[in-house]
């Protein structure tokens, strides 16, 4: 390497003192180039950036990088100074990195893939330094993601925060390899960490599951766990590798088939520090694979806006705790045949009786255009693809029996949507049938047009709104004299929030006039029809039927069809 006023200071360390044994974090991932083409204006390969955030020099020599597939060939002998960058690249590309920065090439570099990964970096001794588990939805930027930008921490001394310290470079070059990061600033984890949910490997083993990277000598502490019934402290608690957001602990006593326990933590400390403040709790218990009709399709968002990703909710109406790793997604290709078959969740994920959960590959565009009443009921997975204007959502287990099947269409939605871009389907009853369009409508308008995670805006179970709604006069002359001009609609419900939807129809059945489009109302009140049309236009004598249906955001709904005779005075 070349003899840099850097390397004279620590030259005389380095040649008469053993260089340090890196420690985890003393060395971190710090770039990614994941998708380098389209090339903006540097080399169209993948490469990774090194940077020693310790206060020591540290030989890289022997060190690894590992993916999810497998493992490098070693790293050279190279002394990384503190507060230094190298780059690391496949060796066919030294030659194209050498100009942007001090690089070092290993053989077998890991095939970085677009969408995600999960990258190790191995010392010598075998010990995990960093790991990063990057996804397409860190680049914050959907150009940026299509390729030739690279990914980017943003504060290198809060390297376990994963999403929230990473975005797309903004240098113009497309990434700032060799050198400090153009997005380099401070963002410190201010955050305890967040136990998100467990799950049992066996009667004894339970794995939890945490948001963020632990301290792994804290996670060991048996003291911080209590499990619920009587069991009390875990006989051993060890923080799993590489990513340690994972504790797997061993209960004192077998758990019980069919039983939910409850897991509770305290005093577990991220990497950053930051200790639990409040006890966090999670259910587990031993699951099953789900039977047909234990999971329903209860709301598809199959057309989203164009910047959009479609979502698939379910919900358990079953008495069972089923395991998601063992159930699958799919559709029908055109010839009717079970295909584009993916599996829920790579890991075990227990679904509790009566909860809902929602699958899609954009996490953050679902939680951001809908509201979510539980942030955590999201499994992020790549869907099959679902045809805006017709398709089927499928639903099997692990021995690919159908659990639940929809084949939806378009036509499906209220018929007065002009666009339903954005709007998800609805189920209204959970035990109703699913191939039924009677048992679909679209997410209320009150309801942003979707309520994933929670109880569906038009759900409802054979109930009706109590009230009534009347007319007067019965026979009505608009001819502005003063006497029975127009026809009053009262109405009277027990309580405020009902919406109406009145429409005017010729005794034909020829609709005349849309009066009303989802009118909220209140407990008492009145509308009124003039005795014109749609383009107030006199209409001819006759009797005509005041339609009106009436519905309340919890899936109440009536009907009411009242006739009134329009005449005239000569």
């Amino acid at each position: 390497m070349p003899i840099t006023k850097k390397l004279l200071l620590y030259l005389p360390v380095i040649l008469f003192t053993n260089l340090a044994i890196a420690q985890q974090y003393d060395v971190v991932i710090d770039e990614i180039m994941v998708d380098p083409s389209p090339a903006i204006a540097l080399p169209n390969n993948e490469w990774l950036e090194l940077k020693n955030i310790s206060g020591v020099a540290i030989n890289l020599k022997g060190w690894k990088i590992n993916d999810l597939t497998g493992a490098s060939g070693a790293m050279p002998n190279f002394i990384l100074l503190p507060d230094s960058f190298v780059i690391v690249c496949a060796t066919s590309f030294n030659q194209v990195m050498t100009p942007f920065g001090t690089t070092i090439t290993i053989s077998g570099f890991p095939s970085l893939n677009n969408d995600g990964d999960q990258l190790s970096l191995i010392s010598s001794e075998g010990k995990i330094i960093h790991t990063v588990t990057y996804s397409s939805a860190w680049y914050k930027d959907e150009l940026k993601k299509d390729g030739g930008w690279s990914l980017e921490m943003t504060d290198t001394k809060n390297p376990c925060s994963g999403r929230s310290n990473w975005k797309a470079s903004t240098d113009t070059r497309g990434g700032s390899p060799g050198k400090k990061n153009a997005t380099d600033a401070v963002n410190k984890d201010e955050y305890p960490p967040k136990l998100l949910r467990a799950y049992a490997t066996d009667n004894a083993n339970i794995v939890l599951v945490f948001d963020e990277p632990l301290d792994s000598l804290k996670a060991a502490t048996v003291n911080n766990y209590n499990i619920s019934d009587g069991i009390g402290t875990p006989i051993t608690a060890a923080c799993i590798s590489p990513v340690f957001d994972k504790v797997n602990i061993q209960s004192a006593n077998p758990l019980q088939a069919s039983k939910i326990y409850t897991i509770t933590v305290d005093g577990i400390t991220d990497c950053a520090g930051n200790t639990t403040v409040n006890k966090n709790t999670a259910r587990v218990a031993m699951a099953v694979a789900a039977d047909s009709l234990d999971i329903v399709i209860n709301e598809i968002l199959f057309n989203p806006p164009p910047a959009g990703s479609d979502y698939v909710e379910i919900y358990n109406r079953s008495n069972k705790i089923i395991d998601l790793q063992q159930s699958y997604i799919a559709t029908r290709a055109t010839n009717g045949t079970i295909s584009s078959i993916i599996q829920i969740s790579a890991e075990k994920y227990l679904f509790f009786p009566q909860d809902f959960m929602v699958f899609t590959k954009d996490i953050p565009f679902v939680k951001a255009t809908y509201i979510t009443q539980n942030p955590d009921a999201f499994i992020s997975t790549h869907l099959p693809s679902f045809n805006d204007d017709k398709g089927s959502v499928i639903i099997l287990n692990e021995q690919q029996n159908i659990i639940d099947e929809v084949t939806y269409s378009d036509k499906w939605h209220f018929t007065l949507i002009d666009n339903t871009e954005g709007v998800a389907l609805e189920r209204i009853n959970y035990n109703g049938p699913s191939q039924s369009a009677g048992n679909w409508h679209s997410a209320s308008t009150s309801a942003g047009y979707g309520t994933p995670t929670y109880k569906n805006s038009q759900y409802h179970v054979n109930e009706v709104v109590q009230g009534d709604l009347k007319i007067s006069p019965e026979i009505i002359s608009p001819d502005n004299d003063g006497q029975d001009d127009f026809c009053t609609i009262d109405y009277n419900f027990p309580e405020p929030g009902y919406v109406a939807n009145i429409t005017i129809f010729d005794a034909s059945g020829r609709r005349v006039r849309y009066l009303q489009r989802n009118a909220l109302c209140g407990t008492k009140g009145n509308f009124r029809w003039d005795g014109l049309g749609e383009k107030n236009q006199p209409l001819a004598i006759g009797v005509y039927i005041i339609f009106a249906e009436v519905f309340t955001l919890k899936g109440k709904t009536k009907q009411f069809k009242l006739p009134v005779v329009l005449a005239r005075r000569y």
